[in-house]
């Protein structure tokens, strides 16, 4: 099984980084707006956000709703080439995208943890960022014109739909792992100020997701020092993925409040350097912090805190990755069409108060 989810977290994060890295230029360069950018990438974030809470009316995350989502992900991913040069297709296409991604990770999350472990979680988890890098050093060599993005979205998710479905048939053999219903009782309530910071953190990721490199260009760095800088940044991560399991076994609190305030750093960077390439490669060094660090340490937590795993899992990609994701992408289009200067700085502010956030909780424990 490790070897399979390997191979999925590897497509899986290939397609991500498609979707993240070139989409946002290509759109760009179609002649979409920052704001009309900003509202599509702030819409599939704020369905997966929505969704956890259908789960919780009844709906369950097993394996007929993970085949139904990798076919929803296969099959919007080939609706964004006719929909492309049109704004409300294009929309809905992203937002149905943005549904099978949102479902379909968290189930693969919790068959990973529960079949490898927290501590060699990050070397299997590492394949992901490695086929991030790999499709961003590929594509920048082919982007000749917008729709070649498109082609490579629709294959990676056509590879990334094949190993999903292999996992899923092998895991019909095995027996469900998710609690019973008197013990997956859920609520967020009793750990707020957690939760809060999960948000936050996410939100301080909304100016880099979406506009990193619009942004870099737009201040006189080539398209492929950008993409080198996005793999910079993911070496970074997967160096850490690699050597983190020691950190894990220790104060999973601590680590969250830590990497938190290095991502408050690392924008802080970004505002203050936008044309240096020098700082521009260290503020990409603390992506080992606050996304590889920071992601495996809260997912390991949250598998600890709950029963009810899967749905914990998806609401850690919902509230963060989804809501925070949607006011990040939302404010982060606001911010850079009417003051630019400050597009960082914003994301610095937010990754302070999740800082904070998780020093308050710490404090309650």
């Amino acid at each position: 099984m490790a070897s399979l989810v390997a191979s999925f977290y590897f497509v899986y994060f290939a397609l991500v980084g498609v979707h993240i890295i070139f989409v946002p230029k290509i759109l760009s360069q179609i002649g979409y707006d920052p704001m009309q950018i900003g509202i599509v990438f702030a819409s599939a974030p704020l369905v997966r956000f929505v969704l956890p809470f259908l789960f919780l009316r009844g709906f369950r995350l097993d394996q007929r709703t993970f085949f139904a989502a990798l076919f929803l992900m296969g099959a919007s991913a080939a609706g964004f080439y006719p929909a492309l040069e049109h704004f409300w297709p294009l929309l809905i296409v992203n937002i149905l995208f943005g549904i099978g991604l949102a479902l379909v990770l968290p189930y693969i999350e919790v068959i990973a943890l529960e079949t490898i472990g927290k501590e060699r979680y990050g070397r299997i988890r590492l394949f992901g960022s490695v086929g991030f890098i790999a499709v961003s050093l590929l594509l920048v060599r082919y982007l000749s014109g917008p729709y070649v993005g498109i082609y490579f979205l629709i294959g990676a998710a056509a590879i990334t739909l094949l190993f999903g479905a292999l996992i899923g048939i092998r895991q019909r053999h095995e027996p469900p792992s998710e609690c019973g219903e008197e013990r997956c009782r859920f609520s967020i309530t009793d750990h707020q100020m957690l939760w809060a910071g999960f948000f936050l953190m996410q939100v301080s990721f909304g100016p880099f997701y979406n506009f990193f490199t619009i942004y870099t260009t737009d201040h006189s760095v080539t398209l492929g020092t950008t993409v080198w800088l996005w793999s910079f940044g993911v070496i970074a991560e997967i160096v850490m993925f690699y050597f983190q399991g020691p950190l894990l076994r220790g104060n999973l609190l601590r680590l969250l409040q830590i990497t938190a305030a290095i991502t408050a750093l690392r924008w802080m960077i970004v505002a203050l350097f936008p044309a240096s390439v020098p700082m521009l490669y260290a503020s990409q060094t603390l992506h080992a912090f606050s996304f590889a660090l920071f992601h495996s340490s809260a997912i390991a937590l949250l598998f600890h805190l709950y029963s009810a795993r899967r749905l914990s899992q998806q609401f850690f990609f919902g509230i963060s990755y989804g809501l925070g994701g949607f006011v990040g992408a939302l404010g982060a289009g606001f911010l850079y069409q009417y003051t630019p200067a400050f597009l960082f700085v914003g994301g610095s502010i937010a990754a302070t108060a999740a800082a904070l956030c998780f020093a308050q909780y710490a404090r309650s424990r």
